[in-house]
């Protein structure tokens, strides 16, 4: 086990005062069997009013809400946690899913719902890319979904974006370059192709000796994949990484599309347009025990 320090501030700054209207914030890592969180504080200029609630996914949503006007807004999160994600994790797949296809059971397949539905894809061009990691029929599950993460990187130059949403997935293969957010997309629309439930995660990469792709000084916000194998639950995913399991991840949500995690959104009010800068800092520390 591995004890974590996180600081993301995020702050916007505007050429003249506004009004700000709710902001949504999704910053508090996500509690779980691999994670847990000692700690976090959540600090807002101007000061605001903040609400707690979980959303459909049980991420943890603060709704901060406003009095007055203000040319500056800084959100910031400092969280304490304690990863658990075991290095070289062993899955305990039920021996109904060990080999692809298998089928999910009728309570599996209704909960999963949307998030094992695959979008409209033309012409079946993302249905053929992925049908050729599919070895055999049968074929071992796990070894399907490790070649098809995998495979991405092999496809697709990883690049770095920070503005922007997501590309669709036939955009990723078609430019043969991405974002982590990119590969993320692209994996999980793939598994559910195959017929499997898969969702999206949002947070932070933490790697000690800062090598792995995608990092950035002493932290980075990151994106990556969860897919639901009977037995072993959600396995992780880093497409990006080519590497399966939580032991450089810290999660703070999951969804359906990225664009339900973004960590801040919201609108401000003003009568002409306005200029707009925003700055973003994350760091990710080891810290002590104690």
């Amino acid at each position: 086990m591995t004890f974590f320090n996180i600081i993301h501030r995020t702050t916007y700054r505007y050429d003249r005062p506004v009004g700000l209207g709710p902001h949504r914030l999704m910053l508090r890592p996500r509690d779980g069997r691999e994670l847990r969180v000692a700690s976090s504080d959540l600090t807002i200029a101007p000061e605001a009013d903040v609400a707690w609630s979980d959303d459909v996914f049980g991420n943890a949503v603060a709704t901060a809400t406003f009095d007055g006007a203000s040319d500056t807004l800084a959100v910031a999160c400092e969280s304490r946690v304690e990863r658990l994600a075991a290095a070289w994790p062993v899955f305990p797949i039920a021996a109904s899913a060990i080999s692809y296809p298998f089928r999910y059971a009728d309570d599996e397949y209704c909960d999963l719902g949307a998030l094992a539905a695959a979008q409209p894809d033309p012409g079946g061009r993302l249905r053929d890319w992925t049908r050729a990691f599919v070895r055999s029929d049968p074929t071992d599950t796990l070894s399907l979904l490790k070649d098809l993460s995998a495979g991405i990187s092999a496809w697709v130059r990883y690049e770095v974006r920070e503005d922007g949403p997501a590309q669709s997935p036939l955009a990723t293969l078609d430019r043969g370059q991405g974002s982590c957010r990119d590969y993320a997309t692209l994996l999980v629309e793939a598994v559910r192709i195959l017929g499997l439930g898969a969702r999206v995660v949002s947070g932070y990469l933490c790697s000690v000796d800062d090598d792995l792709v995608g990092s950035g000084g002493s932290g980075s916000t990151h994106a990556w994949a969860e897919v639901f194998v009977p037995g072993a639950g959600w396995i992780t995913f880093d497409p990006t990484n080519r590497s399966v399991g939580g032991a450089s991840l810290i999660a703070v949500g999951v969804a359906r599309d990225l664009a339900q995690l973004m960590p801040v959104s919201g609108h401000y009010i003003a009568s002409n347009p306005v200029s707009q800068i925003m700055d973003v800092e994350v760091s990710v520390q080891i810290g002590p025990r104690g």
